[in-house]
């Protein structure tokens, strides 16, 4: 049966560290992000303009119309979208509170960074599937959006 504990990732090609408080993880993590959102090219920058919508971060355009002006994207905007993601009303809120939580509620953004590349994935469409799964075959679920992932160490 595979371990039911978080792996430990590998994350030498990265400075965010399992070491970083989770509001210093956010606030790279973010930085990173920016840099992606602000990006020429589509690949790049669409995935987290789209993030910025999902979470209504900036209601009044609209993915196209946000790509068009994505340089005005701001670190602030990316905080507020990753604080909304992770269920706080604002990063105000979330910075307050965040580090007082597990690190684990931060591992859907470790997962995206590849720090856990070298373990065996098995993705699900929910949680409960995963949840089924994981009691047979054990694994650590991280919760991704909708989907699960069982991380096989």
């Amino acid at each position: 049966m595979w371990s039911t504990s978080l792996p430990v990732g590998n994350d030498s090609h990265s400075n965010l560290g399992s070491n970083l408080s989770n509001s210093d993880f956010l606030r790279r993590y973010a930085r990173r992000l920016l840099r992606s959102a602000q990006a020429s090219e589509p690949s790049k920058a669409l995935p987290v303009l789209r993030r910025i919508i999902a979470m209504k971060i900036m209601p009044e355009l609209r993915v196209t119309e946000l790509y068009a002006v994505r340089e005005t994207v701001q670190l602030k905007h990316i905080l507020h979208t990753l604080a909304k993601e992770l269920g706080f009303a604002a990063w105000e809120v979330c910075k307050n509170q965040i580090d007082a939580m597990p690190t684990a509620i931060l591992d859907r953004y470790r997962l995206e960074l590849g720090m856990f590349g070298d373990y065996q994935q098995n993705w699900f469409a929910d949680a409960a599937t995963a949840r089924d799964w994981q009691q047979q075959n054990g694994g650590y679920l991280i919760s991704y959006g909708q989907q699960a992932v069982a991380i096989l160490a």
